[in-house]
């Protein structure tokens, strides 16, 4: 097997070292952390044309191209477990499934198990893509652990790089359903007045903000302006619950991929999640908008109300563009019917 290589163009404003600037913008589906940016950059495996980058505080500018080799990865430590998988699609290069809440994408300090990659791995033998590394194999794209929905996955290397250049161009659809807290209405003028909220045609709500790890609590992400990874969400409401709305389900488009991206977004514009215990604060519905039994159903949901619904892109290997859709989980759909009564 060769090496893989990827080609990194540096953005705007890159800050002063190599190491940085590339674990700011190499694509999320890389899964390349600054660490092993570093170690490879300190092996010789990082290009700027002609000349190897062998210093990680290097500088960089805007528009350098940036090459780097990655070294195919050898056999996996990681255990097949059969682990049921819900697919929707298979073919010999991807594979599209269906996550279920609670389970945790690939495995992390404090979950070595049960999680995805795991279950990918005894239902294939191991023949996944190793492009995302030994601890990641197959993997493109993730989503929260207590976030259910769809995810494709890559079976082959030629999938893996044909997926991770659509997500790094933006150009895969990726629809979410969450339920928040209030109402996020185009028209009223705190919303409008939130930093980096603008309204669209069609009372879609776009949030334009930088995200990076919080400055103290180094397990959750928050908004910056001029700092981070430039992420857009879209939302739009598709029905609200209680008289006057106390909940809204909202429709969710990312532009781009980061890390907690909805829910920090949703918090920041003031309606969190429903049920996100990081992100989605403490309010208290008004108990004359909804009948009990629909407050204590919105207050026990022990999980961030979030589903991945539908995610499209064009195949990497055929060159198809394809669809797929899945219904609210069981959870989220029996919640939204106690809203509803």
């Amino acid at each position: 097997m060769s090496d893989s290589k990827l080609s990194v163009t540096i953005g705007a404003s890159p800050p002063g070292r190599l190491d940085k600037a590339l674990a700011r913008d190499v694509p999320e589906a890389a899964a390349l952390s600054r660490t092993r940016l570093a170690k490879l950059i300190a092996a010789g495996a990082v290009r700027r044309g002609d000349e190897v980058l062998h210093d990680p505080k290097g500088s960089v500018l805007e528009g350098d191209v940036i090459d780097i080799r990655i070294p195919e990865t050898g056999e996996t430590y990681l255990e097949p477990e059969a682990i049921p998988l819900d697919i929707r699609f298979e073919d010999e290069d991807l594979i599209v499934v269906m996550k279920p809440a609670g389970m945790v994408v690939h495995p992390a300090p404090g979950t070595p198990s049960g999680t995805l990659v795991n279950a990918l791995l005894h239902h294939f033998s191991g023949n996944l893509s190793g492009v995302g590394g030994v601890g990641r194999p197959g993997i493109v794209h993730r989503i929260d652990k207590d976030t259910s929905g769809l995810l494709v996955v890559a079976k082959s290397d030629r999938a893996h790089h044909g997926l991770a250049a659509q997500f790094a161009a933006h150009s895969v659809e990726r629809v979410y359903q969450a339920l928040v807290h209030g109402h996020p209405d185009p028209a009223d003028p705190r919303l409008r007045g939130v930093r980096g909220v603008s309204v669209e045609p069609g009372a879609v709500i776009r949030i334009t903000s930088d995200l990076a790890r919080h400055r103290t609590d180094r397990q959750r992400q928050a908004v910056y302006f001029g700092h981070g990874k430039h992420a857009i969400t879209r939302a739009r409401v598709i029905e609200t619950f209680g008289t006057p709305p106390q909940f809204s389900l909202l429709e969710c488009r990312l532009e781009t991929g980061r890390t907690h991206q909805i829910r920090v977004h949703l918090a920041h514009a003031g309606h969190g999640l429903v049920g996100d215990q990081v992100y989605g604060g403490r309010r208290r519905p008004a108990k004359s908008a909804l009948p009990e039994p629909a407050i204590a159903a919105a207050s026990q949901f022990d999980r961030q109300a979030l589903h991945a619904a539908s995610l499209g892109f064009e195949h990497p290997v055929s060159g198809e563009t394809i669809r797929f859709d899945a219904a609210l989980p069981e959870d989220m759909a029996t919640l939204i019917a106690a809203l509803r009564a």
